[in-house]
């Protein structure tokens, strides 16, 4: 058999590994050669796991970790440009695979279970969409993070709609309109990351502060969750009055009763999720 022929043969390895550890869900991107792009694929997967996950009791909360040098480098280009020989030079399929994006970064905001980035590497356009799109993220002090479309004549507004929400507008357009890498230091201190580690460590940084979280009642942490991201789109009374409702249904769940007992009681809260 030839070495090509062999090739052929041989298994393609997944595009998106998932494990378990504990109560996190570990999902790692997987194509390191192509500095894990996201491709259609990748995406759908990514999507699929999610939801999954979102119905998993066992899942209390999910890092999200990249193997290879590069956590993402955004979407799969070479794929992109494939379709230019479409009839309509691709337009239909950009718009898809566009929306299939969007909506898989949306999956992982109305997960109802803290997602974690654990960014080792580069994240740039649509992979520090990805970071930012995350609720929490630890970084290596070798990662970087960036919104280069602007160099190739193709500007990152998907990326914008998470990086806006989540840095102050100047340097969200800066980074935006120049394209230049921001190291991990600075992502931290802008709020792209909440905190920067040393190289080698960020995965098990990622799983522990997972776990912290994972240490909560998963009922408080759902309502919690979809609140801050619902508040976050509001005025200041219609968010005040859209909490207080969010507070007041809170008050009436078991494990709100049972949390501030076993705190007067001075004792540990066992929680049931309800």
């Amino acid at each position: 058999m030839s070495a090509q022929a062999a090739r052929a043969e041989a298994p393609q390895a997944p595009i998106l590994l998932r494990e378990t550890i504990g109560s996190i869900a570990v999902l790692t991107l997987n194509r390191p050669a192509a500095r894990n792009s996201l491709s259609e694929g990748l995406i759908a997967e990514l999507h699929a796991a999610l939801n999954d996950i979102g119905g998993d009791k066992a899942v209390r909360a999910v890092v999200i970790a990249a193997n290879g040098p590069a956590f993402s480098a955004g979407h799969d280009l070479k794929e992109l440009t494939a379709r230019r020989s479409d009839a309509d030079r691709g337009r239909a399929y950009f718009a898809e695979l566009m929306n299939a994006c969007s909506a898989m970064m949306q999956a992982v905001v109305r997960l109802p279970k803290p997602v974690v980035a654990a960014v080792q590497g580069i994240a740039t356009a649509a992979g520090c969409q990805l970071v930012a799109s995350c609720d929490l993220a630890v970084a290596s002090e070798a990662a970087t993070f960036a919104t280069p479309g602007v160099d190739i004549g193709l500007f990152c507004s998907t990326p914008m709609v998470a990086l806006s929400r989540n840095v102050p507008r100047k340097q969200a357009m800066e980074m935006l309109l120049t394209g230049e890498p921001v190291s991990a230091a600075t992502a931290k201190e802008i709020g792209l990351i909440n905190r920067v580690v040393p190289a080698g460590t960020e995965r098990d940084a990622a799983i522990a502060l997972a776990q912290k979280v994972a240490l909560k009642s998963a009922h408080t942490v759902k309502l919690g969750k979809e609140a801050f991201y619902r508040q976050a789109e509001m005025n200041l009374a219609d968010a005040y009055r859209f909490a207080a409702e969010v507070m007041t249904e809170n008050m009436m769940a078991r494990d709100a009763e049972e949390g501030i007992g076993a705190f007067i009681e001075k004792r540990e809260p066992k929680w049931q999720d309800r």
